[in-house]
């Protein structure tokens, strides 16, 4: 077609469906800033997200349908993008956060902080504007994983107020206890002390416009994590375990604890911990040590998915006692569980919009 026009181009692209949201991306909103030429275009696609795992296909997809409808002989340029969806229910409470993803366990030293730091330092490294919140008063890990046990924050004035900065490292806005207490120094608190605190460290950090919070929750089902899940306007959550009975057994309770009406915060999925382990002499060998089966057989009970497996990994462990999880050999590990989880996000969010406007 030598002379086509910019509905012709909608009308092609809306043969491209998006695989998670099971719509075309031109009824999306997804396909803008359409320039025609005669044997030139250009368009963006605004992705759910920039860590999208889809990206590529969607582009080719693209690219046969202007072929196919339009012409082989058109040089078409297309700009990947993203525009991250938003949740209603957060971005109606706290305005400049599209998404608050809480990340817990039933059991403590399954590594729940490690996969929350994971996601984040992944998330911020496709070009999502991304937070950490450490919310685990009590044992702190966010300032060991990244490497800024020492740092100092700094408060400044706006707003006709007094805000502390978070602490940027890897493009992940960071914010934890950890920045202000001494190493040697325990936090001893009751109940609702933690959770004046928690308050405090969303209202009164200045972290500037998030396309994703990801707060790392305290290990247990006590008052501490319910009070988190019902002050914050949470998109959802993630809940981390090992392939243990113990583990799966407490994790069993904290699905419980996010499915109480009181609390009714939908789970994104699960990440298996521990999940394997490959020696290092004998690449084609796989040891379950710790069992195997237990993450997918409580997902299917929650109807939920498993978002990845990781395994029991040296670097991972060095990494992150070295204040080095951000390390892009150590991310990949990482990308599948956060490509997943947004995946998920996304599904959530347009089912969400999609019932308020029915």
């Amino acid at each position: 077609m030598s002379n086509y026009q910019v509905e012709d181009v909608l009308k092609a692209l809306s043969h491209v469906d998006d695989p998670d949201l099971h719509k075309d991306i031109v009824s999306l909103g997804m396909v803008r800033d359409i320039k025609v030429e005669q044997n030139q275009l250009f368009f963006s696609v605004y992705l759910t997200t920039p860590a999208c795992p889809m990206k590529d296909m969607i582009e080719n997809a693209c690219r046969n349908a202007i072929a196919h409808f339009i012409g082989e002989e058109i040089a078409c340029e297309i700009n990947m993008t993203a525009d991250v969806s938003v949740n209603k229910k957060t971005n109606a409470i706290i305005s400049n956060v599209k998404n608050i993803i809480a990340v817990g366990s039933g059991k403590g030293g399954v590594g729940k902080s490690t996969v929350s730091a994971g996601i984040a330092a992944v998330l911020a490294k496709s070009g999502a504007k991304v937070g950490l919140l450490d919310a685990d008063i009590y044992g702190p890990s966010v300032p060991i994983l990244f490497g800024v046990q020492n740092s100092e924050i700094e408060v400044v004035n706006k707003n006709g107020g007094e805000l502390m900065l978070p602490v940027t490292v890897a493009g992940v806005k960071l914010f934890s206890i950890g920045f202000l207490s001494k190493p040697n120094e325990a936090v001893v608190w009751r109940g609702p002390m933690v959770s004046q605190a928690i308050k405090q460290f969303i209202t009164g950090v200045d972290w500037g416009d998030l396309d994703y919070l990801i707060v790392d929750l305290p290990p247990g089902t006590g008052d501490v994590q319910i009070t988190i899940t019902q002050t914050l306007p949470l998109t959802g959550a993630v809940i981390v375990s090992t392939p243990q009975n113990v583990a799966i057994a407490d994790a069993r309770k904290a699905c419980a604890m996010f499915k109480m009406p009181s609390v009714n915060v939908p789970i994104l999925g699960m990440v298996e911990n521990m999940s394997y382990f490959i020696p290092e002499d004998a690449p084609d060998k796989k040891y379950f040590i710790f069992g195997k089966g237990g993450t997918k057989k409580l997902a299917e009970d929650y109807q939920t998915i498993v978002l990845g497996h990781l395994p029991i990994n040296t670097r991972i462990m060095n990494d992150s006692d070295n204040g080095k999880i951000y390390d892009e050999q150590n991310l990949e590990f990482f990308t599948e569980i956060a490509g997943s989880l947004v995946r998920q996000i996304a599904i959530l969010n347009n089912q969400q919009n999609s019932s308020s406007n029915g």
